[in-house]
C-alpha cells in the first residue's frame, strides 16, 4: 500500500472518483504508515483511527450508490493542527493546561472539511498556543524532521509539516501567524499557504494573536496545496473578520502554471547577508528558472522590513497575553490547586495552573505583552510597534506597484538540531525574518521546496507572496517553479529523503 501513502491528493481523489480504490484503503494505508513511523517523528498528538476509517466507509458507500453531490476531495485523509476546534476530539493546542480537553463544537475549518467528506486522521504537533518556531515548545514533547530526526520540522506546525513528509497524510491544516505554515514546509520539503487575512475562516481556531493569525492548507504540491485551500476558504458570517467575496481561482492557478509576462520581485531586504549560504543558492536558482519560465525580475526595496520582527515581537505577545487571559482554571483545561493552602481563593488557583500548565516560552510571551500593555508603556511599545506595521504595509503597497509578487528565501538557513537554541530565544526568532511581514499586512504568502542545500543536504524553501485576495498568484508562480524543479530533478524533492525506522507490526 506504499503507493497510496506517497501519493498525491489530487492522485487520490481521481483514483477515488474512477473507483479504482476505496476511501477505506486509502485512510487504512495511512493509519498503518502512523503506525509504522510516528513513534520516530512524534507528528501525531492524537489518531482517530475509527472515526478516519467511519468517514471513509461513508463515503465509499455514498459513491457506490451513485451520490453525485459528493466533493471531488470525498475521502481523501488529512490531519488537523490541534489549534482548531473539533468537536468529539481532543483539542489542546499542545499544552498542558488543555490536557483531555474535547470542545463541544468544530471549528468552521473542520466543518468544512467533514462537509467534504474528508476522512480526519487525527490532530498534529505544535509549539504551545503556536509559540515557536520548532516545535520544541509544546507540551507533549517535539516533533521531528523526517529529512533528519535529530532536526527540527519548523514550528509552530512542526506536526502538520512533519505528517506530511513522512507520509502519514496527503494534506494537512496550518495556522500562520508569523510563519508557522510556511517556514515548517520550507524545512522539509513541503509546500504551504498563508492565505489572505479574512479568506480562510477564522471560527474555532484558538487564538494566539488574533489580527495576526491564518488558518491555510500544507500539502506536498502546489495543486494539492490549492484543493485544500479551495476546500478551506470562503466567506463565514461566524467571523468578523471573514472576507465576503469569491475564493480567488486557486486551483485553476495550480493547474495552469503559467508566469508569462509576470514581474518578479525580489526583496532586497530579505536575501544576502545573514542567510545561509546553500538557502541563497538554491533561492537564486528558482529565481532564474521563473525568468526562464517568461517571468521578468526587479529588485525591490522595502526599507521598514528591518522593523518587522521588532514590531512583531510587541504586537504578538500583547495580543497573546490578552486572548491567554481566558485560561483561568474555572471553565476548562487542567485545575491545579497550590501547595500548602487549605482553601485557596481563585486567584491563587488560577496562578497554580497557569504556572504548571503553561510552559516556559508561553509564559516569556504573556510577560513581554502585559508589560507592553501596561500603564506608561502601552504608547512607548505597543502604539509604536503598530505605526510600523503601517509603514511595513505602506512598503508592500509601493512594492507591488512594480512587482506582481514578492520572492525571498522563506527561512534564512535550513532546519536547526533539536536543542540547539532553547537557550537563546533571539536566535529562535530570527527564523521568522522574512515571513513575518505578510502577516503584519495580512497579506497572502507560500513556501514551494527550492532545492537542497549542499553544505548540509536538508531542504530548503521559496516564499512567494501576493497582494490581499489575488492568492491565485502564489499558485501560478509556485506550480510553475514546482514544475521546472521536478523536471530538473527526475520526480519530487521528497522522493529524495532518507527512509525512516518502522516499527513492524
Amino acid at each position: 500500500m506504499n503507493h497510496l501513502t506517497r501519493a498525491s491528493a489530487a492522485e487520490l481523489a481521481d483514483a477515488l472518483g474512477r473507483k479504482e480504490v476505496s476511501s477505506v484503503e486509502v485512510v487504512q494505508a495511512h493509519l498503518d504508515q502512523i503506525a509504522a513511523v510516528d513513534h520516530a517523528v512524534h507528528s501525531y498528538l492524537h489518531v482517530d483511527a475509527e472515526g478516519a476509517l467511519a468517514t471513509a466507509r461513508a463515503v465509499d458507500d455514498a459513491r457506490a450508490d451513485g451520490d453525485s453531490d459528493l466533493h471531488v476531495m470525498a475521502g481523501v485523509p488529512i490531519a488537523v493542527k490541534d489549534v482548531m476546534t473539533t468537536k468529539g476530539l481532543p483539542t489542546t493546542c499542545g499544552s498542558k493546561i488543555l490536557q483531555g480537553w474535547v470542545p463541544p463544537y468544530d471549528s468552521t475549518v473542520v466543518a468544512k472539511i467533514r462537509a467534504a467528506g474528508m476522512p480526519i486522521l487525527g490532530k498534529t504537533n505544535l509549539d504551545e498556543f503556536a509559540m515557536g518556531s520548532s516545535t520544541e515548545h509544546s507540551g507533549y514533547g517535539p516533533s521531528h524532521n523526517p529529512w533528519d530526526l535529530d532536526r527540527i520540522p519548523g514550528g509552530s506546525g512542526g506536526g502538520s509539516s512533519s505528517v506530511l513528509a513522512s507520509f502519514q497524510a496527503p494534506l494537512a491544516t496550518g495556522t500562520d501567524t508569523g510563519g508557522s505554515i510556511r517556514q515548517p514546509a520550507a524545512v522539509t520539503g513541503t509546500v504551504g499557504t498563508k492565505p489572505t487575512y479574512g479568506g480562510v475562516s477564522r471560527y474555532g481556531l484558538v487564538a494566539l494573536a488574533s489580527s495576526l493569525d491564518q488558518a491555510g492548507p500544507c500539502a506536498r504540491t502546489v495543486l494539492d496545496t490549492a484543493l485544500l485551500h479551495a476546500v478551506m476558504g470562503g466567506y463565514d458570517p461566524k467571523d468578523s473578520t471573514s472576507i465576503h467575496a469569491p475564493i480567488p481561482p486557486v486551483v485553476r492557478a495550480a493547474q495552469r502554471a503559467d508566469v508569462t509576462g509576470m514581474r518578479i520581485g525580489v526583496v532586497k531586504q530579505l536575501t544576502g547577508a545573514g542567510y545561509q549560504a546553500g538557502v541563497q543558492q538554491r533561492f537564486d536558482e528558482a529565481v532564474a528558472l521563473l525568468v526562464d519560465a517568461g517571468a521578468s525580475v526587479v529588485e525591490v526595496d522595502c526599507p521598514n522590513f528591518e522593523y518587522a520582527l521588532a514590531a512583531y515581537y510587541l504586537i504578538l505577545p500583547s495580543e497573546a497575553s490578552s486572548n491567554l487571559a481566558k485560561f483561568d482554571a474555572m471553565r476548562y483545561g487542567i485545575r491545579v490547586l497550590p501547595q500548602g493552602i487549605d482553601a485557596p481563593s481563585a486567584e491563587q488557583v488560577m496562578a497554580a495552573t497557569r504556572d504548571a500548565g503553561f510552559g516556559d516560552e508561553v509564559k516569556r510571551r504573556i510577560i513581554l505583552g502585559t508589560y507592553a500593555l501596561s500603564s506608561g508603556y502601552y504608547d512607548a511599545y505597543y502604539g509604536q510597534a503598530q505605526k510600523v506595521r503601517r509603514l511595513i504595509a505602506q512598503d508592500f503597497e509601493r512594492a507591488f506597484g512594480v512587482a506582481d509578487v514578492l520572492v525571498s528565501p522563506t527561512a534564512p538557513t535550513t532546519a536547526f538540531r533539536i536543542g540547539e537554541k532553547l537557550d537563546d530565544p533571539m536566535a529562535m526568532y530570527l527564523n521568522d525574518v522574512a515571513t513575518i511581514p505578510a502577516n503584519l499586512a495580512g497579506l497572502p504568502g507560500m513556501s514551494v521546496p527550492s532545492g537542497l542545500a549542499p553544505e548540509d543536504g536538508l531542504p530548503t524553501g521559496l516564499q512567494i507572496l501576493a497582494p490581499a485576495m489575488a492568492d491565485d498568484r502564489l499558485y501560478a508562480v509556485g506550480a510553475t517553479l514546482e514544475r521546472a524543479l521536478v523536471a530538473r530533478w527526475g520526480g519530487h524533492l521528497l522522493a529524495q529523503a532518507p527512509v525512516l525506522p518502522r516499527k513492524e507490526a
